[in-house]
């Protein structure tokens, strides 16, 4: 009798399944639609804005390495970024450092020790060499420069 109550007891490991489609594999069937369709709807969406986003009236132009894009009095050049390029400052900008810091400085009134000593990755310096310019940047602590800036945006003022 032992024999007969354990073979009841024990479940069928053997299951039939019928071919028919059930309904909870037509709605995986929509959602992978679904969820693709939305994937080639988001992709087209961020290339397009990529390639043709918006320009406001006032975008900041950007100068080529080569100058080919030429700047007016009034223009501004650069990064719109005005939380990361916080600071800002007037003067004449002029080709040189100081020991290692910088690539240009500007040059202010009160001599050598007002110097503002710039090197830039996003705005070609160069372009604006001496022309009277207001520069926006990030100060960082120098060792032999008194105030050195990775500037981001530059307005030509003459």
């Amino acid at each position: 009798m032992e024999g007969k109550s354990a073979q009841v007891n024990q479940p069928k490991l053997v299951r039939n399944f019928s071919s028919e489609p059930t309904s909870s594999s037509v709605l995986n069937g929509k959602t992978m639609f679904l969820f693709l369709a939305l994937l080639v709807l988001g992709i087209s969406t961020g290339y397009f804005l990529s390639t043709n986003g918006p320009a406001s009236p006032g975008s900041i132009k950007q100068i080529a390495s080569d100058g080919s894009t030429s700047v007016n009095k009034g223009d501004t050049v650069g990064s719109e970024d005005t939380e990361t390029f916080s600071d800002d400052v007037e003067g004449v900008v002029k080709e040189g450092g100081i020991e290692g810091e910088g690539e240009y400085h500007l040059e202010r009134p009160g001599g050598e020790s007002q110097f503002v000593y710039m090197t830039s990755s996003i705005v070609d310096l160069s372009q604006f060499e001496g022309k009277k310019v207001k520069v926006w940047g990030k100060t960082y602590e120098g060792e032999k420069a008194g105030w050195l800036m990775d500037v981001g945006r530059v307005q030509l003022l003459e």
